[in-house]
């Protein structure tokens, strides 16, 4: 059944180390991208720059204003005499926020009045709208509380108090979340893109069909050709697990082991993945073009970024198709909140589910192909 595969493997494995651009591809890029992405990628909001219209230009009306700059969400960087000049500032993209306080502040705080502050608030990226909207709303709210707790005497006390508490990312750190999920995405970048081209590579040169009337068998051949990318694939994960605990400080919380064991699943699935893109195109240009076609939705529908429990019902459930959805909960699971493999084996169970589907799918296409 698997004749020949111990020749095919020595032949792929020569052929890996003999050509610099694959080399390249193999021991580079995984953690360039990791590098690049994990630095680059940062869903934290801080620093909006800030212009501001003090029109009362009082103690309280400053200590407002280092109110919002002390949650480190604005940066007062110009100020403003009119609704105009704040309206301008957003407009021209010098400042995203815009802070109005009317001239009779003081006045109604201290007559026991309500004061209203005016926030201009940039729209048009709305991730940052909706952080800029909420700190907002915390800082008047906190700011009402003190003035009446003032008013009533410093021993009055809240009818309600929340006690929040985060768990496993306290300090709420993008890397902790985005980089587990982006070695996902980069393992199965990198290995579906290697096979793929393999595959493909044999198939323009006219070499595949050379192979295929040796006395090497096709799950021989199909295996061989396989089995170099999987070592590849363990070795890259290996370099960008190393990164992300030592340059990221993102430690493995759960066994490492049981993250290796669910590593080699998505290997074997994501090299079907490229398996099947190899069946399907004829050229390295088209095997790229259908990659890409394949990571889009792997990158924008796993839940890598954006939650899936906010997408439309159909979207929804085409999400839990895509195999780095499954490895994406395993990473996160394992490496931040330390689970264990009788919380994660379901995820892993459809990860392996999927991969032998697509092996098998490769593998049909694969023969009618080469026929």
């Amino acid at each position: 059944m698997f004749r020949g595969l111990g020749a095919i493997f020595y032949k792929e494995t020569i052929h890996i180390i003999r050509d610099p651009r694959t080399l390249f591809l193999m021991l580079m890029i995984p953690g360039l991208q990791l590098t690049i992405f994990g630095f680059a990628i940062d869903l934290d909001v801080r620093d909006l720059h800030t212009v501001v219209c003090d029109l009362d230009r009082s103690q309280p009306s400053r200590d407002l204003l280092d109110a919002f700059e002390n949650t480190g969400y604005f940066k007062i960087t110009e100020y403003a005499d009119s609704d105009a000049d704040i309206t301008r500032a957003i407009v021209r993209g010098t400042a995203r926020v815009g802070i109005k306080i009317p001239e009779d502040y003081t006045a109604r705080l201290l007559a026991g009045e309500t004061a209203s502050v005016q926030v201009l608030i940039d729209g048009s990226d709305s991730t940052v709208a909706q952080q800029a909207l909420n700190t907002t709303n915390g800082i008047g709210l906190t700011q009402s509380i003190n003035i009446v707790s003032r008013r009533l005497g410093t021993d009055s006390l809240l009818p309600l108090e929340m006690q929040p508490r985060l768990l496993f990312n306290p300090a709420m750190t993008t890397a902790h979340f985005i980089v587990p999920g982006l070695v996902g995405i980069i393992m199965q970048l990198v290995t579906m893109f290697l096979t793929a081209f393999s595959i493909v590579r044999e198939k323009e040169n006219g070499t595949i069909e050379q192979l295929m009337v040796t006395p090497v068998s096709r799950l021989g051949l199909m295996t061989g050709k396989l089995l170099p990318y999987a070592c590849v694939g363990a070795f890259e994960t290996t370099v960008v697990l190393l990164l992300m605990r030592f340059m990221f400080q993102v430690h493995i919380e759960g066994s490492v082991l049981l993250l290796a064991g669910f590593a080699a699943i998505f290997l074997f699935t994501a090299l079907g993945l490229g398996l099947l893109v190899s069946t399907v195109a004829a050229t390295q240009v088209e095997a790229m073009q259908w990659a890409f076609l394949i990571m889009l939705p792997s990158i924008l529908l796993s839940g890598f970024i954006f939650p899936q429990e906010t997408m439309p019902a159909p979207i929804y459930a085409i999400a839990q198709f895509i195999p780095v959805t499954y490895f994406i909960r395993i990473l996160r699971g394992i490496i931040l909140r330390g689970a264990g493999f009788a919380d994660l084996w379901p995820q892993g169970l459809c990860l392996g589910l999927i991969g032998l589907a697509l092996l098998l799918l490769s593998a049909r296409r694969f023969h009618k192909t080469l026929a």
